[in-house]
């Protein structure tokens, strides 16, 4: 006879795995990249090993922020269009960052202009 619907409570389910799921995989902001990308190859570590990461931690897209199993599936990510989108947006200009917010919020040093010379008023009645 009427009633509610039964598939309202597994779509709330599966947007909350979702976002679950979603806040599971995080990754470092633009300017955190953009800032690794712009140190040279020397100064640039070895990847630890790390058990907890997939392919032990040795299969990184640094672009992307990303982990890989193995090195055909990294290689395989290279190709596709939301990786070489990435890579083109990080040799544009700098991303903005914290300090950018803050100066645009008005929080920043004020800008008084130029400096006056100080000139003294003598004020006679």
């Amino acid at each position: 006879m009427g009633g509610k619907c039964p598939h309202r409570r597994v779509k709330k389910r599966r947007l909350a795995n979702k976002s679950a799921r979603r806040a599971k995989f995080l990754v470092k902001g633009d300017d955190a990249v953009y800032e690794d990308l712009q140190k040279p190859e020397d100064e640039r570590k070895p990847l630890p090993i790390d058990e907890d990461l997939p392919g032990m931690g040795q299969f990184y897209c640094l672009h992307c922020d990303r982990y890989f199993a193995n090195i055909s599936i990294r290689d395989e990510h290279f190709q596709t269009k939301r990786h070489k989108k990435r890579v083109k947006q990080m040799q544009g200009p700098a991303p903005h960052t914290q300090l950018d917010a803050e100066l645009a919020a008005g929080m920043g040093m004020p800008d008084n202009g130029p400096k006056l010379q100080d000139t003294i008023f003598s004020m006679s009645f």
